[in-house]
């Protein structure tokens, strides 16, 4: 596959196309990046990319024409009609199910935005999908390309030492979509803090009710909406049911607390 991204600052993607475990997909060519400057097409002498608004207001607007130009020039690079995606607010946030759908495919054109944004009418023209990392803005798309970028690399074969890693990641569909289970490692006492016991026991059946266990546990707590989107798909066993409701049973048992009747 092959992401060809747009941006002002390409420098930024160095230490990710070079660092960790993800620079395996970089390296083998299994996740091709093309960076793209785009001040080489801005306007004039000084490779202007951006001006101000129409109708007035704070910031700066990155001009329809050198974004034009700098992916007519990808598309004459790229054999293939690959979509274009734009990092922006209102897009759909990113989650697992469609990491795992890119994982799969062929690819994209990525335009990091900066500034106030890109000109409306280039976005209406050219841009297939935006996406989004979540309900807060950063100061341009890049971070939002390396996110995706290192999402989507890790689930490539052979990148991983441990093939299976990522399928006990959480959100992912082994897992029936729910958080993953703490990890311990050594030594077996820490601090005073032991390692719990299912864990040692060498039992495989043991540890692993503990550990579906503990991802309810986790889940019900942190992602309640995860417990309920997968209670509505079916993917609850009658065991997990009954942890659930052991646990709210528990919850609801605990201490009260409170005024004393009669107090103000």
């Amino acid at each position: 596959m092959r992401f060809d991204i747009i941006t002002l600052f390409p420098q930024l993607f160095g230490p990710l196309l070079e660092s960790g475990v993800t620079r395996r997909a970089f390296e083998s060519g299994q996740v091709q990046v093309r960076l793209w400057d785009l001040r080489e097409h801005g306007e004039g002498p000084y490779r202007r990319v951006d001006d101000r608004p129409y109708g007035g207001g704070p910031g700066m607007v990155m001009l329809a024409e050198p974004l034009l130009q700098c992916l007519q020039r990808i598309r004459a690079d790229r054999p293939d009609a690959a979509p274009v995606w734009l990092f922006s607010p209102l897009g759909q946030v990113i989650n697992h199910a469609a990491v795992s759908q890119w994982a799969a495919g062929s690819g994209a054109i990525l335009i990091c935005g900066r500034y106030e944004g890109l000109d409306q009418r280039f976005i209406d023209a050219h841009v297939d999908a935006q996406i989004s990392l979540g309900d807060f803005v950063l100061s341009g798309g890049e971070i939002a390309a390396m996110a995706l970028l290192d999402a989507v690399a890790r689930l490539q074969p052979g990148v991983l030492h441990d093939e299976g890693s990522h399928q006990q990641d959480s959100f992912n569909p082994l897992l029936d979509g729910l958080l993953d289970c703490p990890h311990y490692s050594r030594p077996e006492v820490w601090r005073s803090q032991a390692v719990p016991a299912a864990l040692s026991s060498g039992h495989h059946a043991q540890i692993a009710q503990w550990r579906r266990q503990q991802s309810l546990q986790l889940t019900a707590r942190h992602r309640p909406d995860l417990i309920d989107q997968a209670r509505r798909q079916g993917l609850l066993s009658k065991a997990d049911l009954a942890h659930l409701n052991s646990l709210d049973q528990a919850d609801n048992s605990g201490p009260q607390t409170g005024a004393e009747p009669g107090g103000g």
